[in-house]
């Protein structure tokens, strides 16, 4: 076993084996130290005995073992999202980056999750949690007043950093199960729980009409349009960068095991 490993980390390393096989003292070895002072690089090399091959292979098992009965269209999703990710959305980010200023796309971040803060209260009071509800009532109230309507957030620097719940994690709490994997047009991953916790938390969000946002949207759909830009400003997430043509997989084993540390936290 050790040997099979020892070769396999061999060709890993561009198999240096030949030079790691010579004796310093043979016609033609450069015993010259490299940069990091090591000659025999193998020779530090220490392999956990702890390790195990089945483990790792239980481990990759596990990423896979994701219900997802509607794989097929949900890479079709995908690819179109990628797509339009690259063609359309990010470009609109781009521009919208460049023509305006930091401090205003930042005013608009804040305005808009000052918003979101509603539904994430009403979803930690019907989870009991008394703490983090509280905590999300004195940022509504600190941002909403000191913050001036939410354009600054003054409540994280005191303390009361954002904690977000939404009606998805909700139905968590009570033991609703995630039931299929859904990759969503232009929203990204998500399953058949979550995607009915966000139209509970749109319509909520609709009724509570905080600051007359709501209402004000339906009368002027560009601050729908704009809260869609800003809200892929603030999603770092972009197809691709896992450099790796199992992006689909990974992508969608993340975003189940995420949503499982949120319910549970």
């Amino acid at each position: 076993m050790i040997r099979h490993r020892y070769w396999i980390f061999a060709l890993l390393l561009g198999s240096p084996l030949a030079l790691a096989d010579h004796n310093p003292a043979e016609p033609g070895f450069d015993s010259k130290p490299d940069e990091d002072g090591f000659t025999r690089p193998l020779d530090h090399l220490k392999i956990n005995p702890g390790l195990d091959q089945r483990e790792f292979e239980r481990a990759t098992l596990a990423a896979l073992n994701v219900y997802d009965p509607w794989e097929k269209w949900n890479r079709r999703v995908y690819h179109f999202n990628y797509r339009f990710d690259e063609w359309v959305f990010l470009p609109i980010v781009h521009g919208y980056e460049y023509i305006t200023p930091h401090f205003v796309r930042s005013g608009v971040s804040n305005f808009f999750s000052n918003i979101g803060e509603v539904p994430s209260l009403l979803n930690s009071l019907l989870q009991f949690k008394g703490k983090r509800a509280m905590t999300t009532t004195g940022r509504l109230l600190v941002n909403t007043t000191v913050g001036v309507f939410g354009l600054w957030d003054p409540a994280t620097r005191m303390g009361m950093p954002k904690q977000t719940e939404d009606f998805g994690q909700t139905l968590g709490f009570y033991g609703v199960s995630d039931g299929p994997y859904v990759m969503l047009p232009l929203l990204g991953p998500s399953n058949l729980r979550d995607t009915g916790g966000l139209v509970v938390d749109f319509s909520a969000e609709s009724q509570v009409n905080f600051l007359n946002v709501a209402e004000e949207t339906s009368r002027h759909p560009e601050i729908f349009g704009l809260r869609t830009v800003d809200k892929r400003y603030v999603t770092q997430f972009r197809y691709g960068q896992m450099d790796t043509p199992f992006e689909y997989e990974k992508l969608r084993y993340f975003y189940t095991e995420a949503r499982r540390l949120q319910i549970n936290e």
